[in-house]
Protein backbone atom coordinates (compact mmCIF):
# COMPACT_ATOMS: atom_id res chain seq x y z
CA UNK A 1 0.00 0.00 0.00
CA UNK A 2 1.37 3.40 -0.61
CA UNK A 3 0.90 6.68 1.55
CA UNK A 4 -0.97 8.91 -0.71
CA UNK A 5 -4.50 8.56 -0.26
CA UNK A 6 -7.77 9.62 -1.83
CA UNK A 7 -10.47 11.65 -0.17
CA UNK A 8 -14.10 12.21 -1.99
CA UNK A 9 -16.76 14.26 -1.03
CA UNK A 10 -15.34 17.09 0.58
CA UNK A 11 -17.61 20.32 0.87
CA UNK A 12 -16.62 22.43 -2.66
CA UNK A 13 -15.92 24.77 0.15
CA UNK A 14 -12.57 22.82 1.06
CA UNK A 15 -9.47 24.56 1.39
CA UNK A 16 -5.79 22.67 1.47
CA UNK A 17 -5.49 24.05 5.22
CA UNK A 18 -8.90 22.31 6.57
CA UNK A 19 -8.05 18.58 4.22
CA UNK A 20 -4.49 19.02 5.75
CA UNK A 21 -5.63 19.34 9.19
CA UNK A 22 -8.10 17.06 9.03
CA UNK A 23 -5.58 14.35 8.30
CA UNK A 24 -3.02 15.53 10.81
CA UNK A 25 -5.57 13.95 14.09
CA UNK A 26 -4.16 10.70 12.16
CA UNK A 27 -0.40 11.28 11.39
CA UNK A 28 2.32 13.29 9.80
CA UNK A 29 1.23 14.74 6.50
CA UNK A 30 3.57 15.67 4.02
CA UNK A 31 1.10 16.87 1.37
CA UNK A 32 -2.41 17.70 1.22
CA UNK A 33 -4.27 19.08 -2.11
CA UNK A 34 -7.70 19.67 -3.36
CA UNK A 35 -8.55 19.03 -6.28
CA UNK A 36 -9.82 21.97 -8.83
CA UNK A 37 -11.54 22.68 -12.08
CA UNK A 38 -8.63 24.11 -14.44
CA UNK A 39 -10.70 26.27 -15.93
CA UNK A 40 -13.00 28.16 -13.35
CA UNK A 41 -10.88 26.56 -10.29
CA UNK A 42 -13.30 25.75 -8.62
CA UNK A 43 -13.11 22.59 -6.26
CA UNK A 44 -13.86 19.46 -7.58
CA UNK A 45 -15.28 17.66 -4.59
CA UNK A 46 -12.31 15.61 -4.10
CA UNK A 47 -8.24 15.41 -3.21
CA UNK A 48 -5.47 13.80 -2.05
CA UNK A 49 -3.68 13.20 1.16
CA UNK A 50 0.20 12.05 1.03
CA UNK A 51 0.74 10.55 4.69
CA UNK A 52 4.32 10.17 5.82
CA UNK A 53 4.07 6.39 6.27
CA UNK A 54 1.86 3.17 5.44
CA UNK A 55 0.67 3.04 8.65
CA UNK A 56 -0.60 6.09 9.08
CA UNK A 57 -2.43 6.18 5.43
CA UNK A 58 -4.00 3.17 6.69
CA UNK A 59 -5.03 4.86 10.26
CA UNK A 60 -6.15 7.69 8.04
CA UNK A 61 -8.65 5.75 5.99
CA UNK A 62 -10.01 3.21 8.70
CA UNK A 63 -10.51 6.61 10.70
CA UNK A 64 -12.17 8.88 8.30
CA UNK A 65 -13.73 6.96 5.58
CA UNK A 66 -17.52 7.22 5.92
CA UNK A 67 -17.22 9.93 8.35
CA UNK A 68 -19.19 13.24 7.90
CA UNK A 69 -17.35 16.14 7.10
CA UNK A 70 -19.03 19.87 6.49
CA UNK A 71 -22.10 17.54 6.09
CA UNK A 72 -20.80 15.64 3.72
CA UNK A 73 -19.89 11.56 4.01
CA UNK A 74 -16.48 11.47 2.77
CA UNK A 75 -15.19 8.64 0.81
CA UNK A 76 -11.64 7.53 2.46
CA UNK A 77 -9.70 4.63 0.42
CA UNK A 78 -5.89 4.33 -1.07
CA UNK A 79 -5.12 6.05 -4.25
CA UNK A 80 -4.44 4.70 -7.15
CA UNK A 81 -2.13 5.27 -9.45
CA UNK A 82 -3.30 8.11 -12.05
CA UNK A 83 -4.28 6.91 -15.12
CA UNK A 84 -3.02 8.32 -18.47
CA UNK A 85 -4.94 10.52 -20.24
CA UNK A 86 -6.02 10.25 -23.48
CA UNK A 87 -5.41 13.18 -25.86
CA UNK A 88 -9.06 14.24 -26.29
CA UNK A 89 -9.19 13.07 -30.24
CA UNK A 90 -10.33 9.15 -30.71
CA UNK A 91 -7.83 7.27 -32.55
CA UNK A 92 -8.68 5.63 -36.10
Amino acid sequence: MGSKVYVGGLPYSTTDQQLNDLFAQHGNVTSARIITDKFTGQSRGFGFVEMATDDEAKNAITALNGTQFGGRTLTVNEARPQEPRSGGRGSH
